[in-house]
């Protein structure tokens, strides 16, 4: 069973088309008209092994809000049709990642309930023209709409840029672990047998 989904979502903001594979290999073409964001893309699918395409335009004469939110927001959506019943996953993942001098731990539950704890402060406000809140901002965007649980937690670092590409290849090494078969297992990994 392949396990892809496709969203297209256009708003008065934005036109998103995103597209992913949670068995590939991190192939495919990010293009969101925000370069780092689209470097954060690169990291994420890369290290979770999926394949990852995203066509976006936003309202960017505004700022990169709205635009890094509603592919947060597609991202999460994806995954989560993407994972059907869940049937057959480990459903948690974790992943402590040492990048330079940050260390970041991040843990996911795809259990299909939200909730959402972040602890990375970036303390410079851009990292160049991007907004660095906007790092925190796309996780939580991502998790309400994947139905999940993530954890982030910055347990060191100081390099703003560091803090972020440490932040979203914790969190794909966690989403990879947590969406792997099981190789013990086709079940829906719970004991009420439905997620």
């Amino acid at each position: 069973m392949t396990r892809t989904a496709t969203i297209k979502r256009k708003t008065g903001e934005t036109d998103i088309q995103l597209s992913i594979n949670l068995d590939g290999d991190g192939s495919g073409s990010r293009k969101s008209g925000i370069g780092f964001l689209d470097h954060m893309l690169d990291l994420l699918a890369k290290h979770a092994l999926i394949d990852l395409d995203v066509q976006a335009t936003g309202d960017l004469h505004v700022d990169d809000h709205h635009t890094a939110e509603d592919i947060g927001i597609a991202l999460g959506t994806a995954i989560d049709q993407a994972l059907g019943d869940r049937a057959g996953i480990r459903r948690y993942g974790h992943f402590t990642l040492p990048m330079d001098e940050c260390l970041v731990t991040a843990a996911v539950d795809l259990g299909g309930r939200y909730a959402f704890e972040y602890h990375a402060p970036i303390t410079s406000p851009k990292i160049g023209t991007f907004d660095s809140e906007l790092v925190e901002h796309f996780w939580q965007s991502f998790a309400a709409n994947a139905k999940c649980n993530l954890h982030v937690v910055l347990h060191h670092g100081r390099n703003a840029h560091h803090i972020s590409e440490c932040v979203f290849k914790s969190v794909a090494r966690a989403i990879r672990m947590a969406a792997e078969s099981d190789p013990r297992s086709d079940a829906v990994p719970s004991t009420k047998g439905v997620l």
